[in-house]
């Protein structure tokens, strides 16, 4: 384990050991299989490895070179490399790490959504690998919420559901019965969270013909750890106003 400070940011790589298995999938094979794996929370030389992340890095060992291929670009410290199965190829995947001064010698990482699919143990993974010290819970609350978009009341509840996610913001989410559902119009976007899921998007139209794209948002299949979102929407606290048991919120 290497740490020069025990908060984030961290000054240097703070590396520590998984205990998962973790694999990696691309093109039909998997290309790694180990249970040496490194969670890496880092600020390095090359670049800022995801603030508010770890990122799984491996052994050179743990990657056969019949997979890499030398890339064009060319970087300090570093060597890059396209990732090759058959006839399957992703560029500049891979990143072996080559400064013998760097805590990261002699570690690759595989760009995660360069992979068709990440494991740890038996169980996909999803955008990026969780952190071990990251906390999501979700509290039913009988606060009353209020929400509007340009002076138009668009939700009003008592019995919300508080979505507490470490280091990040709380999120309300409300019974879709104590929202103005004919305001709502569905929306193609969708983002992912390794923890709630895949997240589909509402946007909302105001009598008045206005339209606010992508305020609402639900999860239609949460993970298990969130499942108690089923049937609630969140909306942009950020994009609407809120008042919470009479308060505006800021």
């Amino acid at each position: 384990m290497v740490s020069s400070d025990a908060t984030p940011p961290f000054g240097k790589p703070y590396i520590e050991s998984s205990p998962r298995r973790v694999r990696v999938l691309f093109g039909g094979k998997y290309i790694v299989d180990t249970k040496q794996a490194k969670l890496v929370y880092v600020y390095s030389f090359v670049t800022w490895e995801k603030p508010f992340y770890p990122t799984y890095f491996f052994h050179t060992s743990d990657l056969s070179s019949s997979h890499l291929r030398q890339s064009s670009e060319v970087r300090e410290g570093v060597k890059i490399y396209d990732l090759v199965v058959g006839d399957r190829e992703a560029k500049d995947a891979v990143t072996e790490f080559t400064d013998k001064n760097s805590e990261l010698a002699g570690l690759l990482k595989v760009n995660f959504g360069s992979a068709d699919t990440w494991l740890e143990e038996d169980e996909r993974i999803y955008v990026h690998p969780k952190d071990p010290y990251k906390r999501v819970d979700v509290l039913q609350s009988s606060r009353h919420v209020r929400v509007e978009v340009n002076g138009v009341e668009v939700a009003n509840t008592n019995r919300p559901r508080l979505l507490f996610e470490t280091s990040l913001r709380v999120r309300t989410y409300m019974p879709l019965t104590d929202v103005r559902v004919d305001l709502l119009r569905p929306s193609n976007t969708t983002t992912e969270c390794p923890y709630k899921g895949v997240a589909n998007y509402y946007s909302v139209q105001l009598p008045n013909g206005e339209v606010h794209k992508d305020i609402v948002w639900y999860y239609r299949t949460p993970q298990p750890e969130c499942g108690q979102m089923i049937g609630y929407v969140a909306f942009y606290d950020e994009k609407v106003d809120v008042w919470v048991d009479g308060e505006k919120q800021q």
